[in-house]
């Protein structure tokens, strides 16, 4: 049965590492409790702007055609698309001889090249793995919703359309970056899909639009998962992320109560009899971690540990590291969303899918230092280490990636 008697670790309250940037960025003028309150999960949101360079930032056709014109892109990392004609990998993708394997699914620029002119949309996948500003700005988005953020771009010749309709099985923000795209939107004919529910149309054809309307640059759209959908553009052609949000459900939440009650309790173990009698209290160890403390604690811990590194940066820190000092200024990165928790005489610092063990006397430093908004400089550190303890210390979390030196 369940071990009753370890001592439970507690989480030590940290401040947000960021507050409300990317959401904002997205929903304005909307306020982000009203969007949370009547739309999140609920039905779709558009704000029209006139605002053409608003996401320029994130990306543009540009950077696109850079991308694909460098030859060095690989599949899955992108793909080819268009509504009514089946392109299959090989008509713009190769792979290259070299030793000792060869590079796979390698794009072929000048068929990729052919592909749009004819018609074609061309599909950058989890930018958020490639692009260090849509990296940023996805990072920005987890810590503002609690919840894992990926990012594609859909660059789209005039008078075309890339999909027929359906529906995504995560939310997404639209963003229209340059030109403009005409998107028609259906109400769910299931709501709220999984992962695997990808509509087809034996769930239901669409019924009449709820929104016939053409984004221009700096528009956005917000469609909760399972709402249809299909975009095409007219005479102009068209670049727009589909920023999605891949939702932690209750379905997650029950599969990690029981697959934690079943490492702890023999009796979730057993066999089922024929008779499919269960014995006596079976369910209590399962019911005991549906708590409202254990579900959300649950999914901070499965949020923070699958959370990748961002480091542009990463071998000027190193390099940095020669040069530091009590007085040098340091800063927890953005990027990082990390959680603290105390064990008996131990502290876990966890982020990034990692998890640093401690000693308890550390504790004052390391809430300083992942509360502070500010830069600070290792002599401002407030626990007990002496002046060499604390560059120490300073120095593994630059080099763990928690802190970096500020650039100058």
């Amino acid at each position: 049965m369940v071990d009753r008697t370890r001592t439970p670790r507690t989480p030590i309250p940290t401040a947000p590492t960021r507050s409300g940037l990317a959401l904002d960025r997205c929903i304005e003028p909307v306020e982000a409790e009203r969007f949370l309150d009547e739309y999140w999960e609920t039905k779709p949101l558009l704000v029209p702007r006139d605002e053409e360079g608003r996401f320029l930032d994130l990306l543009s056709m540009a950077e696109v055609e850079r991308r694909i014109a460098d030859g060095g892109l690989r599949w899955p990392a992108f793909r080819v698309v268009k509504e009514g004609e089946k392109i299959v990998l090989s008509d713009y993708a190769e792979d290259i001889p070299w030793s000792p394997k060869p590079f796979t699914a390698s794009a072929r620029v000048e068929r990729i090249a052919d592909e749009f002119e004819r018609g074609a949309t061309i599909v950058l996948q989890a930018l958020q793995l490639q692009h260090p500003a849509l990296a940023e700005f996805c990072r920005d988005l987890e810590a503002d919703l609690g919840h894992p953020v990926q990012a594609n771009a859909y660059y789209t010749p005039a008078s075309a359309q890339g999909f027929a309709v359906h529906h995504d099985t995560h939310d997404v923000f639209c963003l229209q970056v340059e030109g403009e795209k005409r998107w028609l939107v259906y109400p769910p004919v299931l709501e709220l899909p999984l992962k695997h529910q990808k509509y087809v149309p034996e769930l239901g054809e669409p019924g009449d639009p709820v929104l016939d309307v053409t984004m221009r640059a700096g528009d956005m759209l917000y469609l909760p998962r399972g709402w249809l959908h299909q975009a095409m553009t007219s005479d102009t052609a068209s670049l727009h992320l589909t920023v999605g949000v891949n939702v932690f459900t209750w379905r997650d939440a029950m599969k990690e109560a029981l697959d934690e009650a079943a490492r702890e309790d023999v009796e979730l173990r057993r066999g089922v009899p024929s008779d499919g009698r269960s014995p006596e209290g079976l369910l209590d160890a399962l019911a005991t971690r549906l708590a409202p403390d254990q579900v959300s604690s649950r999914r901070r811990r499965s949020f923070v540990k699958t959370r990748r590194p961002i480091r542009e940066d990463a071998f000027d820190q190193l390099r940095a590291l020669d040069e530091l000092d009590l007085d040098t200024p340091v800063e927890l990165r953005r990027s990082v969303i990390a959680d603290l928790s105390e064990a008996e005489n131990e502290l876990r610092l966890s982020f990034e899918g990692r998890e640093l063990i401690l000693p308890a006397f550390l504790r004052d430093d390391l809430e300083f230092l992942l509360e502070t908004d500010e830069p600070f400089s290792p002599s401002d550190l407030p626990g007990r280490l002496d002046d060499e303890g604390r560059l120490v210390l300073v120095r593994r979390l630059v080099r763990e990636g928690l802190l970096r030196i500020r650039p100058g």
